[in-house]
């Protein structure tokens, strides 16, 4: 039963999939981190579906794209671009990191926030539009999601918290680190085979920009905030998707 209650509130915190509600006790929330990539399989199975639709009734590129863009914020409610502008506004402050910190806690949306969200939604949009959605690339895409998840969860229960309160904090201290850490891990190396086993080009170019962003994710967030937080690891999922996207549009130009 604790694995189910992990699983529920895995969903109800990072998405907006109906689960049954379950209470959080810290005894439940051991393994949260551990069902935190099957929402980006949930993702990735909606895309295929939407890109299989698409084909079938010939639906226009621009169609195709804007709902491809939008189809991860409305499954997770838009809780990692929270974070993603949330951070964008400390980052943009160019703040001592204590001020960074107290930044990232504000409800309210800044300028750089604003600005940076629409760019990112126009870059996904455009790319969208650019990539040929055959099989091979789409199951890479789609794989993708649950990528981005893995590695963040790994920042989770491997890097050092920014500070010791909120809501990574809080799943971070209660997670069996070690346990979460072996499943996670177990699972990056199996996505890893999976992907260059569809196609070794799409499949090694798309590992090497989701672990370039979480290469910097690590340096970012130790040098900027001391550690990291909720809200950093929303913008690195966001900003890991999008190079995952780039990555795989890139090698189908070339």
């Amino acid at each position: 039963m604790r694995l189910i209650r992990s699983f529920c509130i895995a969903f109800s915190m990072y998405s907006r999939l109906p689960v049954p509600h379950t209470e959080w006790t810290e005894d439940d929330m051991r393994y949260v981190m551990c069902f935190f990539p099957l929402i980006g399989a949930v993702i990735g199975l909606v895309l295929v579906a939407w890109t299989s639709i698409s084909v079938h009734c010939g639906i226009g590129k621009a169609l195709f794209a804007g709902i491809a863009t939008v189809i991860p914020a409305l499954l997770t409610g838009g809780i990692h671009l929270d974070g993603f502008c949330d951070t964008l506004d400390a980052l943009g402050s160019r703040q001592p990191m204590e001020r960074k910190l107290e930044i990232l806690k504000d409800s309210n949306s800044g300028a750089f926030a604003v600005i940076g969200c629409c760019v990112y939604f126009l870059l996904l949009f455009c790319l969208w539009q650019e990539l040929e959605p055959n099989g091979k690339s789409l199951c890479i895409l789609a794989i993708g999601f649950i990528l981005s998840r893995v590695l963040s969860g790994l920042s989770v229960v491997c890097f050092p918290c920014a500070k010791n309160s909120g809501l990574l904090a809080m799943f971070s201290r209660a997670a069996d680190k070690r346990r979460t850490a072996w499943v996670l891990a177990a699972s990056l190396v199996a996505l890893i085979i999976f992907l260059l086993l569809i196609e070794v080009k799409t499949g090694a170019a798309v590992l090497f920009a989701a672990f370039a962003a979480f290469a910097y994710y690590r340096w970012m967030s130790a040098r900027e905030f001391g550690g990291t937080t909720g809200d950093l690891a929303g913008w690195f999922l966001q900003v890991c998707e999008l190079a995952i996207l780039l990555a795989a549009v890139v090698v189908q130009k070339i």
